[in-house]
């Protein structure tokens, strides 16, 4: 199996620590783009059969439409990539987000939950996405391996030990848990 993993692309972020330096946030938002389309092409060029995207893909109150339709355009070329979705604390899975509302290219999968199992002859991928713009608790906390001897690999985003930010926890992971997934 050969998967590629990207997180944080945060596109539409406004960056606007930027702004003092003309048109700076316009660029870094460009150059967004002009990465994400490296990213897929390599998928293409090296038939790459997961597209791994662990939260913070977009920012929530500034994306927009087209930026999603220019993504989903890119997805479209890699047909035979399955692409997983894991919403984060930036972009979660609520209602009226473009996970929900968005018609997404057949090859994309996005994570609904708090915890979802692909399960696949070798391998199981775990993923445990964000449904609020924060967590109180981490559905890691009691997750438990359904086949230790597959590998499992765990997309998710987060801080697996367990820092805060502005008294809000995030995602954690307790270290039971960590040393059974694949790390990468």
């Amino acid at each position: 199996m050969k998967f590629v993993h990207v997180a944080d692309m945060h596109f539409d972020q406004p960056f606007s620590g930027l702004n003092a330096i003309e048109n700076l946030s316009d660029i870094r938002r460009l150059e967004q783009r002009k990465i994400f389309k490296k990213i897929i092409d390599y998928c293409k060029q090296e038939k790459v059969d997961y597209l791994l995207i662990a939260g913070d893909f977009y920012a929530h109150e500034y994306v927009r439409k087209s930026t999603i339709e220019y993504v989903n355009q890119l997805f479209q070329e890699i047909p035979n990539t399955k692409i997983l979705i894991v919403p984060g604390n930036h972009d979660p899975y609520v209602k009226g987000s473009y996970y929900e509302t968005f018609s997404w290219s057949e090859n994309v999968h996005i994570c609904k939950s708090n915890l979802e199992i692909m399960e696949k002859a070798k391998y199981d991928i775990y993923m445990s996405g964000f449904t609020d713009f924060h967590m109180e608790q981490s559905p890691l906390e009691t997750l438990q391996i359904k086949h230790p001897d597959k590998i499992n690999i765990l997309v998710t985003h987060c801080d697996l030990n367990g820092a805060k930010d502005e008294n809000r926890i995030f995602l954690s992971a307790n270290t039971r848990v960590q040393n059974k997934f694949l790390r990468i």
